[in-house]
């Protein structure tokens, strides 16, 4: 069995030979050229072609995801898993003054560990809260925490806080499906996994498509 195996292909020829498979074995789509680059994506990170039918953009993400990429936009992300997942070198492809510190995630801070217990919360409601001064205009990566995605959603409604794009793709049982489908209500820029299915992994292999339209 292990002479079968490829030793000799860069990390690059494995994934370009990735992609080629996918675009080979893909179902038919509606998917526009440039959305698809964000699906092969998610096909890629699951080895899984019925996320298909379940992956929704909704207001031109892609353009907007673009435009405050471009900007510089803060990045907010509901875990430390998604911080660490997204490229720097991709992000400064579009704007070369990201730094770490662009990528914010505060759901192990103490403050808000603190917060949350007081109020009787989760922390990750708590982070929203603090979050609340760089929101606007911002990028949401959402992969882990529902009720952090329904908290944003709360917030463009009631405060008009809006993100120029939210990629919400909570996993889990509980809230999970709710807060997605308070996501969809909206017309923030989104990307979502509808149903139970997401992970970090997703939510930034998701950023990480837009960035390949540029």
């Amino acid at each position: 069995m292990a002479g079968k195996v490829n030793w000799n292909m860069s990390g690059n020829e494995v994934e370009a030979e990735s992609f080629r498979r996918i675009d080979a074995e893909a179902p038919a789509h509606n998917f526009s050229e440039k959305e698809w680059h964000i699906a092969r994506r998610l096909i890629h990170t699951t080895g899984d072609f019925s996320i298909i039918a379940e992956l929704k953009l909704r207001h031109d993400p892609i353009k907007a995801g673009l435009q405050a990429l471009r900007a510089g936009a803060p990045i907010f992300c509901d875990s430390n898993m998604a911080r660490s997942g997204v490229s720097l070198a991709r992000l400064r492809r579009l704007n070369s003054a990201y730094e770490k510190s662009s990528l914010h995630c505060y759901i192990a801070d103490p403050d808000v560990a603190e917060i949350a217990q007081k109020r009787g919360c989760t922390r990750a409601l708590a982070a929203v809260e603090k979050a609340k001064p760089i929101l606007q205009g911002a990028i949401v990566l959402i992969g882990n925490a529902p009720l952090a995605l329904a908290n944003i959603v709360r917030l463009s409604l009631e405060e008009n806080l809006k993100p120029a794009l939210i990629i919400g793709i909570p996993v889990g049982f509980v809230n999970v499906t709710e807060a997605k489908e308070m996501l969809g209500a909206t017309d923030i820029p989104h990307i979502v996994v509808e149903k139970r299915r997401g992970g970090s992994a997703l939510a930034v292999a998701a950023l990480h498509g837009i960035i390949e339209n540029a």
